[in-house]
């Protein structure tokens, strides 16, 4: 149709477009694919037991932005992971998120080196994709762009899955969000018009997401073209650590090291870095994880 007007392959509520949800959408006229993702309640859960400062918190949201993103992008049944490492003032940031888009994130900063940016916090740091289906994991290599994640993101989706993409993300205390946009493998595209959709993401701002951002926010972006919005899916902060989890932990670390510090400490306490809770192990407890024939403790549900 010669009209400018978003659509929806499916009548939508208001409620189906609120936060924690990844909106897809195509464009009619152009081969390009895309998806919004807004994430509010799941991101506040992700940092109530932390205390980052400004720059790992919007760089955390980056991350949980960018693999709810890519967990969408892709057909599979599993986990997928963006890990940074390194040795500067970010030592690590880990995001997970589920084929069922069950995120789940934390960051670990360096108490004595300090970041005005993007490029100094991430200086000398690895970064990586890892996607999980079961079988064999493939883990591809993100080369980091000083510039931001999303750069960085851009230049491995171009070089790496061979797939032109553009990638704006966004993050503050009660938001993270993002948008992803890919060209259809196979098609041709127009050089103006996709930096025209470059343009059109930049100008995204932290304002387009105080309410609801979904079909709205699609159409307003996009008013200049004709857009199918799908139906959005739900995302959720879940965790997947467990009773059983934490005991294998216990027996890596050995019996030596585990009873040192039960015998120091009078117990053992866990803490999931991910989600906060602890698990305390007594001498009791101990003794069961060592001993032969033991039946595992139940798996706890987050």
């Amino acid at each position: 149709t010669p009209g400018r007007s978003t659509r929806s392959s499916k009548p939508s509520s208001r409620a189906d477009m609120s936060a924690d949800s990844i909106t897809p959408f195509g464009f009619e006229s152009l081969p390009v694919k895309g998806a919004l993702i807004h994430l509010s309640r799941s991101w506040r859960r992700m940092l109530r037991d932390h205390a980052y400062d400004a720059l790992v918190t919007e760089t955390l949201g980056h991350a949980a932005a960018a693999t709810g993103l890519i967990a969408q992008s892709l057909k599979f049944d599993g986990v997928i992971t963006l890990q940074i490492q390194g040795a500067g003032a970010l030592q690590m940031l880990v995001v997970q998120c589920t084929s069922d888009l069950d995120v789940r994130g934390m960051a670990a900063a360096s108490s004595e080196q300090t970041a005005a940016d993007f490029a100094e916090l991430t200086s000398g740091a690895h970064c990586a994709v890892t996607v999980d289906a079961g079988d064999r994991p493939y883990q591809g290599i993100v080369a980091i762009d000083d510039t931001s994640l999303a750069a960085s993101l851009e230049h491995y989706f171009a070089r790496s899955v061979q797939v032109p993409s553009h990638v704006m993300l966004l993050a503050g205390n009660d938001f993270a969000a993002g948008i992803l946009l890919q060209q259809v493998a196979g098609q041709s595209m127009d050089d103006d018009d996709w930096q025209r959709l470059h343009y059109l993401i930049a100008t995204l701002s932290p304002r387009d997401f105080e309410g609801e951002a979904g079909l709205e926010l699609i159409g307003k972006l996009f008013a200049e073209d004709d857009v199918r919005v799908y139906e959005p899916r739900r995302v959720s902060f879940r965790c997947r650590c467990s009773a059983r989890k934490t005991e294998d932990v216990l027996r890596m670390l050995g019996e030596e090291e585990s009873r040192a510090a039960l015998a120091e400490q009078g117990r053992i306490e866990v803490i999931c870095e991910y989600c906060g809770h602890r698990r305390h192990f007594d001498a009791v407890d101990v003794e069961r994880l060592f001993a032969d024939n033991v039946v595992p403790a139940p798996d706890s549900v987050q």
